[in-house]
């Protein structure tokens, strides 16, 4: 993602993704699909949505001011959103009325047109080039740059501290969805329409969100809202287990409503800075890296959940998840990401906001708790040396 332009590696992506799902109509109309293609279909899918979303997660700084990264991570869910709630619903029309082949076709077809937006994107974008080749050197390896990225996440405590959390909510929410429609249908007795209408309504919470997380920044500051938004995202999981087959709609719905709000406004706060305080050259491993580790932990979860839940039933599993989850609200309770309050101007800004902080703290000092104090008690040091330095060369004149 560094060494190129983001835009065609989405155009790519999309096209790649297009191609492939078509495959599957075309083998089915002559009679040679197999199951085997489906797997490879599936892995190429996964594989061009991987470069897809780590494009457009680095190729939206580019686009707007860094101010505005809130506001374009909300519009961005807000569309994503809207999809996921919409899409289902299409789909099992289409399913219903024109069989499955058909419907892929039609899915194929939808990423033509996605393509299509993003090549009518108009402002340009310029050919990445690496510090070492504009001082007359040569590009590192690609491995290098890999480790480079790496390094960069590792070592920079707060993108640390949101690995963890992203991580360690990802690893135990997916232990209890692991095994969650088989507990719906088992122990709550609940048929696939009514369950379909609960992650319809559930669907609702994503939508909201969407639409407020610009707001959350402004209202609370931003730690606070990504301390609220998994808060919410982790403590919503609790429903589940508390949910008897009486009670189990109306909790479940509630659910759905907390959980996916808690998400996207944590998802959209801790984004929006990640892309803010990251040098362009650097956004896109920042996002591939992060995306390796957080969603890493997703299939360990998985089988975990499903191996918990056989071996001591499903119920006492989803107690565990749920109960796990609450670590991850450690990570950003701690100081750096709690005293958060705005998305930096640059990542510039954030250097100085550090550089601050950790003389603060050298000096016994609490430090500024937000970027804009950083700059401001930056400029005041410098106007109270200018005044003394003035006010000692008066003396000497006088004298």
């Amino acid at each position: 993602m560094d060494r190129l332009r983001r835009r065609p590696i989405l155009i790519a992506g999309d096209i790649g993704r297009a191609v492939m799902l078509a495959s599957i109509p075309v083998a089915s109309v002559a009679g040679v699909l197999t199951i085997w293609q489906l797997y490879v279909v599936a892995f190429a899918v996964g594989c061009f949505t991987v470069f897809f979303d780590v494009a457009y997660q680095s190729y939206l700084p580019s686009l707007v001011d860094r101010e505005d990264l809130v506001d374009g991570n909300a519009k961005l869910e807000l569309s994503r959103s809207g999809a996921a709630l919409v899409g289902p619903t299409i789909a099992g029309i289409l399913i219903e009325w024109l069989k499955a082949p058909v419907a892929i076709l039609i899915d194929a077809v939808s990423y033509v047109g996605s393509a299509l937006f993003i090549f009518l994107i108009r402002k340009h974008e310029p050919e990445p080039v690496h510090p070492d080749v504009q001082a007359g050197g040569e590009r590192p390896s690609m491995r290098q740059d890999i480790s480079e990225g790496l390094r960069y996440v590792g070592g920079h405590r707060q993108l640390r501290l949101i690995a963890l959390c992203t991580a360690t909510s990802n690893l135990f929410s997916n232990v209890v969805f692991a095994i969650a429609l088989v507990y719906f249908v088992r122990d709550l007795g609940l048929s696939a329409g009514v369950i379909g209408v609960i992650f319809a309504i559930g669907n609702i919470g994503f939508l909201t969100a969407a639409v407020v997380a610009t707001r959350t920044e402004r209202w609370m500051g931003l730690g606070p809202a990504i301390i609220v938004g998994n808060a919410l995202g982790t403590l919503g999981m609790f429903l589940i287990p508390l949910a008897t087959p009486a009670t189990a709609v109306p909790l479940l719905v509630v659910q759905g409503l907390v959980v996916g709000f808690g998400v996207v406004v944590y998802n959209v706060n801790q984004v929006s800075y990640r892309q803010a305080i990251t040098p362009e050259r650097m956004q896109g491993r920042m996002n591939a890296t992060m995306r390796f580790i957080v969603w890493g932990t997703i299939p360990i979860g998985s089988l975990l959940g499903g191996a918990l839940g056989t071996t001591i039933g499903l119920l006492p599993t989803i107690w565990i998840g749920a109960i796990g989850g609450l670590l991850s609200m450690i990570p950003v309770m701690l100081r750096p990401i709690r005293t958060l309050r705005t998305i930096p101007a640059s990542p510039e800004e954030y250097t100085e906001h550090e550089a601050a902080h950790e003389a603060a703290r050298a000096t016994g000092g609490i430090g500024p708790i937000s970027t804009t104090e950083a700059v401001v008690e930056a400029e005041e040091r410098v106007e109270i040396e200018e005044r003394a330095e003035a006010e000692e060369r008066a003396e000497r004149e006088g004298a």
